[in-house]
């Protein structure tokens, strides 16, 4: 008899074990790391107040079927910068990058990008993709001709 409840006791926690990861897993895929961000009038806009703390911060866009996904983030001069989180040499991969600190590190080639020299001049290789932004005091604004204009990392 003892020997019966033992075995229910370990099976009772096999299965609450199984309940535990699965919803763990649910929730992990579920609060990912892309914000899903949609258009207004043919404009992203992204409040700058979330970029305060100089973290990465990652969005999607869904264009049709397609993913565009791209970062935010304050460098240490206060600058914004915006990227595709892709690049010209490793976007088949889907990796996309990581911040390191003061870089952007890709998660395909390892190569780290320093955040202030994000932009129009660092551009082609495994740099982040460049996405013009514009800011207008509280908020930047990201245009939707330009995202598309990134689909083909996707």
């Amino acid at each position: 008899m003892a020997r019966i409840r033992t075995k229910q006791a370990v099976m009772a926690g096999i299965v609450m074990v199984a309940l535990l990861i699965g919803t763990i897993s649910v929730f992990a895929f579920s609060f990912g790391k892309y914000e899903k961000v949609k258009a207004t009038n043919g404009t992203i806009t992204l409040p700058v107040a979330k970029l305060a703390d100089g973290k990465a911060r990652y969005y999607k866009f869904l264009d049709g079927g397609k993913e565009i996904t791209f970062f935010a983030v304050k460098a240490v001069d206060g600058s914004i910068k915006t990227a595709f989180d892709a690049c010209d040499a490793c976007y088949r991969d889907k990796k996309g990058y990581e911040q390191q600190g003061e870089k952007m590190n890709c998660k395909n080639c390892n190569q780290k990008f320093a955040i202030k020299r994000l932009g129009p001049n660092a551009t082609g290789g495994c740099n982040p993709g460049y996405l013009p932004h514009k800011q207008n005091g509280k908020s930047i604004s990201i245009s939707v001709t330009d995202l598309k204009g990134g689909a083909r990392y996707f």
